[in-house]
């Protein structure tokens, strides 16, 4: 197709109202979306389904579902594409990594959008994921499809072995490590958690500390200054380099700690919804959720993990992207995910309903992640964001494996990504 055909094809799906995804003159009354996404096996399986009910819903637009294994791998081939002048018509990310995207004017904004909509309204999602994708602080840039949060998944057949009482809402950081040191034993250990900003994050939160030292124009991280912040940063390497209840460093990269919990060898691990469709394959012992424990005379906080749709600025035509999203943030779109086990719905009434609280599929205590709602916050919405987490990640596992000095590996961190938050935003 020639370049002044696609263009007067363009032109004549907007006067008609039929997109602008037609490929030749037998074609001019059908659209074609491309939908890039990350996930597993399983998590893709439950998109292809979601796929498929818009598509019959939708018969008129075309879908092509062009998954990745990875958000690494998803943010290189957004980055690529945008960068070649072909990116997809719509993406799901991550909101601790849009930021980038959004300042460079890549991104749609969906307000407009939503609030023209007579099928689905602002109303209907949880206000802390919508606000984790106000990028300007007013409009919706994206919108959010889920909404989970970090909790402790547990073997509950280790912890009935060991007499361990069962982790309950208002447990503390005290609990968490007598039941690890109490686990860890025989060859197993207490509790696996990723040494990352992302999972810091709710324990200095707990512990009434910050991350950074502004959190709507941060400059820095500031995990040594505040005496509430370095009391939860130190808890938290403790458990691997004072209390030794975390798998060390070899022993981690022999064996994740998913992989040793789905093994029935680690007593905690500590993820997001992400991990369910994956754990409940397990087939060998009771497992299920609970909330994360609170600092002693602290407050009950976790970080939001939230996924959006997004559609990239420029296209001829966003109205055959504006109905997928449309139909996947609708009540059928969102049960469907909701069911696969991979999210915990955005949208209030289906988050709440049978399809993602059945009691029949593990975890039996899935109303952990809403109970969490309200005490759930979210790190910078920043354009060089997604940047400071992955260098102070790198940092952070030093320090946590003991690779090098607490000390110096901490001062190390905050002066190697200080220069990160100011960095220019090229177009």
């Amino acid at each position: 197709m020639t370049p002044s055909w696609r263009r007067a094809c363009a032109a004549l799906a907007s006067v008609l109202l039929i997109g602008s995804g037609c490929t030749s003159g037998a074609a001019e009354d059908r659209a074609g979306i491309t939908v890039v996404l990350f996930g597993d096996a399983e998590e893709v399986a439950g998109y292809r389904t979601l796929v498929a009910g818009f598509t019959a819903a939708n018969p008129d637009v075309d879908v092509t579902l062009s998954p990745v294994a990875t958000q690494d791998e998803l943010m290189a081939r957004l980055t690529t594409s945008f960068a070649g002048g072909r990116p997809p018509d719509v993406f799901l990310l991550n909101y601790r990594r849009y930021g980038q995207f959004a300042a460079q004017g890549a991104i749609e904004p969906v307000q407009s959008y939503l609030d023209a909509s007579s099928a689905i309204k602002e109303s209907d999602f949880s206000p802390r994921a919508l606000d984790a994708f106000r990028f300007d602080g007013r409009a919706l840039t994206c919108l959010p499809q889920n909404l989970s949060s970090l909790v402790v998944y547990w073997n509950a057949d280790l912890f009935r072995a060991a007499g361990v009482p069962a982790p309950a809402a208002g447990w503390t950081w005290d609990d968490l490590l007598a039941a690890a040191k109490a686990l860890t034993r025989d060859g197993r250990y207490g509790v696996g958690v990723e040494p990352s900003i992302a999972r810091l994050a709710p324990f200095v939160w707990s512990n009434r500390g910050e991350l950074v030292d502004d959190p709507t124009r941060p400059t820095a991280l500031t995990l040594r200054g505040d005496p509430a912040t370095r009391k939860a940063v130190d808890w938290f390497l403790d458990l691997q380099l004072r209390h030794r209840v975390v798998p060390p460093d070899a022993e981690e990269q022999s064996e994740s700690s998913e992989a040793r919990f789905l093994r029935g060898t680690l007593g905690m691990y500590l993820s997001s919804r992400v991990a369910v469709p994956t754990l409940r394959t397990i087939d060998g012992f009771t497992w299920d959720a609970a909330p994360l424990p609170v600092a002693p005379g602290g407050v009950p906080a976790s970080i939001l993990h939230s996924d959006a749709y997004c559609m990239s600025a420029g296209l001829p035509d966003h109205r055959p992207a504006w109905r997928f999203i449309e139909y996947a943030m609708g009540a059928a779109g969102q049960r469907t995910l909701a069911e696969s086990g991979r999210t915990v719905p955005s949208r209030l009434d289906v988050a709440g309903s049978p399809a993602f609280l059945d009691p029949a599929k593990p975890p039996r205590s899935s109303r952990v992640y809403l109970d969490a709602e309200p005490h759930l916050r979210a790190t910078p919405r920043t354009a060089t964001w997604a940047r400071v987490e992955k260098e102070a990640d790198v940092l952070l596992e030093e320090v946590f494996y003991g690779r090098v000095d607490r000390e110096e590996g901490l001062r190390r961190l905050e002066t190697t990504v200080r220069p990160l938050f100011t960095l220019p935003v090229s177009k």
